[in-house]
């Protein structure tokens, strides 16, 4: 697990962009893993200015998302794939036809969510996953107590995480649906790489835990030191617990450009 610390913002749409540039650049038909929520919303702004600017193509690539709401209309502004189009791949070329999410609005959601996992493979699996991290050290909306083998499933939302996103809904954490489909732990660890993000102070226990913890389904983010290529993305007051934040920050600050992603 690499941990990057950060000088902020900035920094992180620069190098969170990077990774997905470099990528692209490599393999044009690369499969993206795409998250909703604050944490990624500068990289993906980064993401548009490049493309914009012709530094970046994504014609040839597909996405898959981690999450949906269960039961939200399908032209609720909140609901997931809404949500991605108008803040990512509505603004470059990726062609609609090729991002894919969970269907929250199926008849039958173990049926939807076992061909969720195998579109996945069928696609050749996720090149690059971005993830954020909840408070709870939940992953997509893997909540505490998830098996660290889960695959994509119904989940019932924690009392917390509705609170946390009822700032999406008007300040409502009554209007959260209290269910949602999600990537599983196992699902996700298929990634061939985790890019996980995270800013601010009131994600710095679940920081600590992810990167310096046990590895325990309360904390389900834990699971990722279990994978082989894992960039933690951090702001200082993320870091703020880390007891080798010092250690971590010289480790990237010696790392030479050409073995970065």
């Amino acid at each position: 697990m690499e941990v990057i610390i950060t000088s902020g913002p900035d920094e992180i749409a620069t190098i969170g962009a990077d990774a997905f540039c470099h990528l692209l650049d490599r393999k044009p038909e690369a499969v993206l893993g795409l998250a909703t929520g604050s944490s990624p919303l500068t990289i993906y702004d980064e993401l548009v200015r490049r493309h914009e600017a012709g530094a970046v193509s994504f014609a040839g690539a597909t996405a898959f998302t981690l999450d949906e709401y269960v039961g939200l209309p399908a032209d609720h502004p909140q609901r997931y794939r809404n949500v991605i189009a108008s803040e990512l791949t509505d603004r470059i070329d990726i062609h609609p036809g090729r991002v894919h999410g969970p269907d929250g609005l199926a008849e039958d959601i173990a049926a939807a969510c076992a061909a969720y996992d195998a579109a996945i493979v069928q696609a050749g699996g996720v090149d690059l996953q971005i993830l954020g991290i909840g408070t709870d050290g939940h992953i997509a909306f893997n909540e505490p107590g998830s098996s660290l083998a889960s695959r994509t499933r119904i989940k019932t939302l924690t009392a917390q995480t509705r609170v946390d996103n009822a700032r999406f809904f008007g300040g409502d954490p009554e209007a959260v649906p209290q269910h949602c489909l999600t990537q599983g732990l196992a699902t996700i660890m298929e990634a061939r790489h985790l890019l996980l993000v995270a800013t601010g102070r009131a994600k710095s226990e679940a920081i600590h835990h992810l990167v310096e913890g046990a590895v325990s389904a309360m904390w389900p983010a834990t699971i990722l030191q279990h994978h082989p290529k894992v960039t933690v993305l951090i702001d200082a007051a993320a870091a703020s617990r880390l007891a080798l934040s010092d250690y971590y920050r010289e480790t990237y600050a010696s790392k030479p450009a050409w073995q970065r992603f």
